[in-house]
């Protein structure tokens, strides 16, 4: 069946058409841009200006739409997420049904990636599974009983929000929330915290402002084999342990898939984030879970988006 995919997000947006059949995912075409500040409609106008050819070539099918919540999933209406300002209240679900005709279904970007996984990654064949962004932010989508739970108005899974020590940086708006210390933005701050204490400590040396601090920088220095950088990812390895830990005890999930910095530096974070899982969580809800990176790199926008549409039906 044919699935059209729109990621809205803080930096670019997409419009994904794809071909789903016997499980399998086959991305027909792709077209993005550059997201614009403050100008919701524009940036509706100009996915529908992309969207609308693709309709005419692969014909009619559910359009998915994945954004960053704070969403009204049931009502279909973005409700201000931080990364998008200007972006109150818009009925976006009901500006596509009117425009193409066919069904539209907007999910908070963690829920959809979390159905991704959960169709065409590392989640396929479980039925409780857990998804984790660890991306700029920190956000979960749950699969409970094979099914999406977004809680009641689609806001479930904000775990970023937990607060996990009283202090660290701040996120949320408190400090020492779970996402102040694993997120890419939350492990950068806790580089920058480094560089204030350590002016001449390695990372301090490789950058010319504390603004181009990134988790990305600090895992390079980290994988060099600098102490420093260790640590920081040690500590966010703890706290990542922590949170995981009351997840298995809470939900008592098959898998909990993570993407963004785990996915890519998963070998730094996991020696303490093991360490804290056996310590912390109930000895017969860890035996029965799998820690895994996300399997679709990349590419879990698109599918994100494509999953979406297929909750449309």
């Amino acid at each position: 069946m044919i699935y059209y995919g729109i990621d809205i997000g803080g930096t670019k947006c997409a419009v994904t058409a794809a071909n789903v059949a016997d499980g399998e995912i086959a991305i027909l075409q792709k077209e993005a841009f550059p997201t614009p500040k403050n100008d919701p409609n524009g940036v509706m106008e100009r996915l529908y200006l992309l969207l609308s050819p693709m309709l005419k070539k692969y014909g009619k099918g559910s359009v998915g739409i994945s954004c960053g919540g704070p969403l009204d999933e049931e009502r279909g209406i973005v409700l201000g997420p931080p990364n998008l300002p200007g972006w109150d209240h818009v009925e976006i679900v009901e500006f596509f049904e009117k425009r193409t005709g066919s069904k539209a279904k907007l999910l908070n970007d963690a829920n959809a990636s979390a159905l991704a996984e959960w169709h065409f990654g590392a989640g396929v064949g479980c039925k409780n599974m857990v998804f984790m962004t660890f991306g700029t932010g920190l956000g979960a989508g749950l699969i409970l009983n094979g099914k999406l739970y977004s809680g009641t108005n689609g806001n479930a899974g904000e775990v970023g929000h937990l607060r996990m020590l009283s202090s660290g940086p701040v996120h949320y708006g408190k400090k020492g929330a779970w996402e102040s210390f694993c997120s890419g933005s939350g492990i950068a701050d806790l580089g920058k915290e480094l560089v204030r204490k350590k002016p001449d400590c390695a990372l301090g040396k490789r950058v010319k402002s504390i603004d181009d601090i990134t988790a990305k920088l600090i895992a390079e220095l980290a994988h060099e084999g600098d102490k420093d950088c260790l640590g920081v990812y040690r500590k966010s390895g703890r706290i990542l342990g922590k949170g995981i830990a009351y997840l298995m005890d809470i939900l008592n999930p098959e898998v909990i898939v993570i993407g963004g910095v785990y996915m890519r530096s998963h070998d730094l974070l996991d020696p303490t984030m093991y360490e804290v899982i056996k310590k912390e969580a109930l000895p017969h809800t860890a035996s029965v879970c799998k820690v895994l990176p996300a399997r679709l790199s990349e590419n879990i926008g698109d599918y994100a988006a494509i999953s979406a549409a297929m909750e449309a039906e």
